[in-house]
């Protein structure tokens, strides 16, 4: 019976998490959406904007999937629409030409710092402590 109710406790708290998360995402979506961006855009922009010195302002295709959290396929194409867009640029690593990688053009990196307050206050209104 513990195990059960312990269970159901676990599996709610879950959705609680998954409602937070679907709300909090609507909600940058509101924000952004007179920019032209959703929430998955501004993520692969952030991540963009926040690239170390080492990385060079640019990132792999293959590692940003794994810090915006979308499927390959989704990230390939929110990066095609974004470089149509003239918010990035891709280019060929020249060490692996598999590999490809991604950076901010001017627009894009003039684009994020004009967004990020909305996004940062959207995440305040639905994470923060008041």
């Amino acid at each position: 019976m513990a195990a059960a109710a312990a269970g159901a406790r676990l599996e709610e708290r879950w959705r609680e998490i998954l409602s937070l998360h679907a709300r909090t995402m609507c909600e940058i979506d509101r924000e952004l959406h007179p920019h032209g961006l959703g929430a998955s855009d501004f993520e692969v922009l952030d991540v963009l904007a926040s690239a170390t010195p080492e990385e060079r302002g640019h990132c792999r295709v293959q590692n940003l999937a794994g810090r915006v959290h979308l499927s390959q396929s989704a990230l390939s194409r929110l990066i095609a629409r974004l470089e149509r867009d003239g918010l990035l640029q891709r280019s060929v690593c020249a060490e692996d030409r598999r590999g490809v990688y991604v950076a901010l053009t001017d627009r894009g990196r003039t684009l994020h710092t004009e967004v990020l307050p909305l996004q940062r206050a959207a995440l305040e209104r639905m994470l923060g402590d008041g």
